[in-house]
């Protein structure tokens, strides 16, 4: 490693011994703030029994995390068949995937009887542009982190941070008047192709319960403009979603009074409706040890709609083949992980490492997050395995939700959302 490269994680490390120190130590506080019972339950927890930094082990591997993906990491795939990621920037301008030719077109569904007064278009000649999606950006502007996951996807394609326009904003200056029930939405295809897309209830669009995040039209991903090359210039972020209801290179938007969802997905045996599900994956699992080795262990849980209590790991000798009557192994001896708290340095090149102001799920005075884990996003957890003796193990990970839950329930069904329990193979050697 380069000498840079070196001052850059010995940066980050610092940084992260100090931001789970001032975690532990706040936690530790407010526990025996509340007298001897919860003092005793203090000692008694994880972070009590383990400062997931005490040993150097682990402080190498959490220092390689990195919460927010750089643009350059982050997964996409083009389920529409566009070839948009195959095209040179002179064809991206002129098909409108830059911001200077982008275009959204908001009208009525043809094929229904609704009622829109004021439709925008490139054939009217007033089709929403850029310039204009920037004029609502100066007083609409949402700023939050979400997770992109495909619905029946093992491993998230990106943790980013987004900024958008919330899509009621731009609904409104069609002026619908009556008859819609629903939103269409539709990304940029070819004309020998059919648009993919997604749907919504308009009521869903148009009113947000307080405290949660509006359906965005994103422009931002990490503070950089979306490129064509992540869905930009403009994509549909939907809160609380797996990734088909976000649909990317956004070009068309249709009110209708058609009741039905007309979502791509729906083609592919996906439930579109599905909320995010809560759920463990292994990020730094070893694949052998030594024998009688300590060995660092981190990862990623992902905080559904039912929210995050634990993240647990177990370890299980193949010389006792798991019973085929308990898939989810819920009599497995399960050990509480160290959820690990904030970053210090949010990563995804963010300037600093900083979020920006008025981030949703952010303190506007202190900078930390309002709750934590946050939903709609990631946390990160580590754990010291203890030393083994020689042989093949099973190496497994999951979540209890707030309601006190185990992955893989409560909606363990493929095509939901993959809640499978991860199990790795192990190999201690002599």
């Amino acid at each position: 490693m380069s000498s840079g490269g070196m001052l850059v994680q010995g940066d980050r490390m610092e940084k992260l011994n100090r931001s789970v120190a001032e975690h532990c130590e706040l936690t530790r506080r407010y526990f025996f703030q509340l007298g001897s019972v919860a003092a005793a339950a203090w000692s008694a927890s994880p972070l009590a029994a383990a400062n997931p930094l005490s040993d150097p082990r682990l402080r190498e591997a959490a220092a390689k995390l990195e919460y927010l993906t750089p643009l350059a990491r982050a997964r996409i795939i083009d389920k529409g068949k566009t070839e948009i990621l195959k095209l040179p920037p002179e064809r991206l301008r002129e098909i409108g995937l830059v911001p200077e030719t982008w275009s959204l077109d908001v009208i009525p569904d043809p094929a229904s009887d609704s009622i829109v007064e004021q439709p925008l278009s490139l054939a009217l000649g007033n089709a929403l542009n850029w310039n204009g999606l920037m004029k609502l950006a100066d007083r609409h502007a949402v700023r939050f982190m979400h997770l992109c996951v495909c619905t029946n996807g093992n491993d998230p394609f990106h943790m980013s941070l987004w900024e958008g326009v919330p899509l009621r904003e731009v609904i409104w200056l069609a002026r619908p008047k009556a008859n819609i029930r629903r939103v269409y939405y539709q990304s940029y295809h070819p004309a020998n192709i059919p648009p993919f897309q997604a749907s919504l209830p308009l009521g869903y669009v148009l009113e947000t319960p307080p405290g949660q995040t509006p359906v965005v039209l994103a422009y931002k991903m990490n503070g950089q403009v979306i490129p064509a090359s992540h869905g930009g210039p403009v994509r549909v972020v939907m809160p609380g979603t797996y990734g088909n209801k976000s649909i990317k290179w956004v070009r068309r938007i249709l009110l209708t009074n058609d009741y039905k969802a007309n979502d791509s997905d729906a083609e592919l045996n996906s439930d579109v409706e599905s909320s995010l599900k809560t759920r463990a994956r292994f990020i730094n699992a070893p694949k052998e040890t030594p024998a009688a080795t300590p060995a660092a262990l981190t990862g990623m849980a992902q905080v559904g709609v039912s929210g995050l209590a634990k993240v647990q790991y177990c370890v299980h000798s193949q010389k006792n083949p798991w019973p085929v009557n308990d898939p989810p192994w819920d009599s497995a001896e399960w050990k509480d992980a160290t959820i690990l708290p904030p970053p210090a340095d949010w990563g995804g090149g963010l300037p600093g490492g900083k979020l920006p102001a008025s981030t949703n799920q952010i303190d506007s005075k202190t900078g930390k997050p309002l709750q934590w884990p946050m939903r709609y996003t990631i946390v990160h957890w580590a754990a010291l395995l203890p030393g083994l003796p020689a042989g093949n193990y099973d190496l497994c990970c999951r979540t209890i939700d707030l309601n006190g839950i185990a992955q893989p329930m409560p909606r363990p069904l493929l095509r939901t959302g993959v809640t499978a329990i991860q199990r790795l193979t192990l190999l201690v050697k002599a």
